[in-house]
């Protein structure tokens, strides 16, 4: 599933064209990695939530920009699992 998420992020972050050509796990989403400015971090959450049916709170924007790649696929990864085990 994290595999899934990652391909999914990084194929996202291409559309909104940035340069994905050396992103990795540890790549910062905010200014010192892909520099994803607040709008565009608010697009990205956008399209996971619409992608995995998961909703990120309001307050959680600038933990966003704080984490890296790895870390984001990872939590929504997480969090996706959660949401198909407590739909069943």
């Amino acid at each position: 599933m994290r595999d899934e998420v990652r391909a999914f992020v990084i194929e996202q972050l291409a559309d909104m064209n940035y340069d994905v050509e050396d992103v990795d796990d540890d790549t910062t989403l905010g200014p010192s990695g892909v520099d994803l400015e607040s709008l565009a971090l608010a697009d990205l959450a956008v399209r996971v939530e619409d992608r995995y049916a998961l909703k990120f709170a309001d307050d959680e924007s600038e933990q966003l920009a704080l984490m890296t790649v790895g870390e984001f696929t990872t939590m929504v990864a997480d969090r996706a699992a959660g949401a198909k085990s407590d739909a069943v």
